[in-house]
Parts: C-alpha cells; sequence; structure tokens
C-alpha cells in the first residue's frame, strides 16, 4: 500500500479547517499541520483535531511568516513528508467522501505509473449555497482550462520543490520544469470535486481575515451560481463537532448582497469580453 500524507499549512483558518481535515483523514495516512501565527481559535481546533486523531495529526507551531518565507516553511514540511504521495491540502478545501476516496484509490492502482492527479473544484463565493460560474476558472493544464489543479503528487518526481513567493507559488522538478508542464502520460483526469472556500471569509471575523498575507485579495464579492435544493454537500459538514466549530450555513447579508449585485455585473465583463474567457 503507498502512503499517502497531507500537508496543511494554515493561519486564521477557524471557520472551515475542522470541516477539511475531516473530511480526508479518513482516507490518508497522516496529516501535517502547521500554524504560522493565528490570533482566532484556528490552534485550538487543530489541538482538538489531534485529540480526536493523535496517530494521524501531527501539528507544529511556526510562528508568523511573510510572503517569501511561506514558500520555504512549505519546502520544510514537504521534506518532512515520508510518504509515497502527498496531498496538499488547505484549510479552505473540503472534499466529498466519493472525491477523495476516488483520488486515493487511483494513487493505490494506477500510482506507480503517474507522477500528479487533476481533479476540479467549486470556487465558494457569497456564501456556501453559492458558487462561481465556471467561466470564473483561469488554470490551464493539458489544454484544459478551468477551476482545475493538481492537489496530490507523486513524491518521487525528481527534485519536487517549491519556487517564488505565496501567491505565484508552484511545485517545480529538477529541471526548474512546473510538474503540470511534465509529461501528460504521467497525469490523470479525474472526476473527484472539492468545496474550496477561498473567497469567503476564512477567519472569525473579517479583520483576522485581512491579517493573513494575499487573503485581501482573494476575497471576492460576486453573486454565484446557486446550488440546486437537493445539492449533496459535503458529508463533513454533517457530522458531529466541537461547539467552538463553527457552523457552515450562514446566508451572504444585506450589505454584500447589495455591493455583489453591482461588481458581478462587471467581473462577467471583464471574464467574457477583456479575458475572451470560454470556460471549461
Amino acid at each position: 500500500m503507498k502512503k499517502i500524507w497531507a500537508n496543511t499549512l494554515v493561519q486564521n483558518e477557524e471557520r472551515y479547517l475542522w470541516y477539511a481535515v475531516t473530511s480526508v483523514i479518513d482516507y490518508i495516512d497522516k496529516i501535517l499541520i502547521w500554524d504560522t501565527g493565528s490570533t482566532d481559535k484556528t490552534v485550538e481546533i487543530i489541538m482538538k483535531l489531534q485529540k480526536k486523531y493523535p496517530k494521524k495529526v501531527e501539528f507544529k507551531e511556526i510562528g508568523e511568516v511573510d510572503i517569501d518565507k511561506f514558500t520555504s516553511v512549505r519546502q520544510q514540511m514537504l521534506d518532512e513528508t515520508k510518504a509515497d504521495w502527498v496531498l496538499i491540502l488547505d484549510g479552505d478545501e473540503v472534499w466529498w467522501d466519493d472525491s477523495i476516496k476516488e483520488v486515493t484509490e487511483t494513487i493505490q492502482e494506477l500510482g506507480d505509473n503517474l507522477e500528479t492527479i487533476v481533479t476540479s473544484y467549486y470556487n465558494v463565493v457569497g456564501d456556501i449555497y453559492h458558487y462561481q460560474e465556471k467561466k470564473a476558472g483561469k488554470y490551464k493544464i493539458d489544454g484544459k482550462t478551468g477551476h482545475l489543479t493538481i492537489r496530490v503528487m507523486n513524491r518521487k518526481i525528481p527534485g519536487l520543490h517549491l519556487e517564488n513567493p505565496h501567491g505565484t507559488q508552484g511545485f517545480f522538478d529538477d529541471k526548474e520544469k512546473l510538474i503540470q508542464e511534465r509529461s501528460q502520460d504521467k497525469r490523470k483526469h479525474i472526476d473527484a470535486p472539492f468545496m474550496h472556500f477561498t473567497h469567503m471569509i476564512r477567519s472569525s471575523n473579517l479583520e483576522n481575515d485581512l491579517n493573513v498575507p494575499k487573503r485581501k485579495i482573494k476575497r471576492k464579492i460576486e453573486i454565484g451560481n446557486k446550488f440546486p435544493l437537493d445539492f449533496h454537500y459535503p458529508e463533513a459538514f454533517f457530522k458531529p463537532r466541537p461547539r467552538i466549530i463553527p457552523s457552515p450555513w450562514s446566508k451572504m447579508n444585506r450589505s454584500y448582497f447589495l455591493k455583489a449585485i453591482v461588481y458581478t455585473p462587471l467581473r462577467k465583463i471583464k471574464r467574457r469580453i477583456i479575458h475572451g474567457k470560454t470556460g471549461y
């Protein structure tokens, strides 16, 4: 059996960290959670996760880091990952059971001949009931464009390492080639989406959120597409949780909604006319 570890580097991730970790914990061997100076309840939540999963959660407090040091800390985390495959799990990413199961089963079945696995995601915006349109997806992998990402990679990629500051960070091989530019034959696209809350307030309040590097530019005020009434949310949202874990089911407030009415058409015009987005 191939070992799979997750790397989770966090700061002020109070709202979604519990759900992110519990959505994958049963399908991986270990998760490294390193905190970089949280001022909300993130550390307390990690401690509860460690108590609940003592054999799987390994916690370390790094202290506050700047944008440049963020990359070196993530590199250190990668270097300490003694596994065959690594899952990059941010504190705002919540997986469906079927999705993470599909990822891990693909690794066990085909992992000897693969280097990376590509999945898609729903980019939540406004509140948990809405998501960005497909045309907002800008990542390009193997000729496909959309809300696509490489979140799992084989540790045997020669010279696997990180470069560039947080925000433009990427994984490279020993020849300084991005992993998504390596042989397409060793990369597999699978239908295994997750929910991504990067555009949402991820801490206890907006002030704590904006204290995190790059968090300000990630916040979007936009009215997205509405999930259907029978939409099946990730199972982690329905599992028992400690009282300190915030409920994910709050709706966007009136102030946000009114601003979004103005901003949303402008964003859509930019996507369609200025950038010529075609979606995926």
